[in-house]
């Protein structure tokens, strides 16, 4: 993986991942036009839950239809140190087969295997909806 990063003005950044895949990070007191990089760690950690869960559901054969995760993170006095989330799922599985999947999908996140690593607590939970 690569990753270029360049300051246009202020605090505001385009971050290029070298596959033609861009996004713009700024600070809340800047411009404001893009999340700050902090931010985007915790919409990475909330994008990785919902794509590993949907491949392991797959991989289960759960017919899922809608995931979403809802992320609350802690900032502490120098970066985040708590997160929370709440995933919900519209699926015909079991609320058993869910939380396996989810299990399952936290073991093999690789951001959330990085929060984990980083000393972060992440916490959550699943709801079939």
């Amino acid at each position: 993986m690569k990753s270029k990063s360049v300051l246009l003005e202020g605090y505001q950044s385009v971050i290029d991942n070298g596959r033609n895949h861009a996004v713009v990070t700024d600070l809340p007191n800047g411009s404001n036009v893009g999340a700050s990089a902090l931010e985007l760690t915790v919409m990475s950690l909330a994008g990785c839950i919902s794509t590993i869960f949907k491949t392991t559901a797959e991989k289960m054969r759960l017919n899922v239809d809608k995931v979403d995760v809802d992320m609350d993170a802690e900032k502490g006095s120098e970066t985040i140190e708590k997160v929370n989330y709440h995933v919900k799922v519209k699926s015909d599985a079991s609320e058993d087969q869910l939380k396996k999947c989810l299990n399952l999908t936290l073991k093999n996140c690789p951001v959330g295997v990085l929060f984990t690593k980083a000393g972060v607590e992440v916490n959550g939970d699943i709801e079939k909806i």
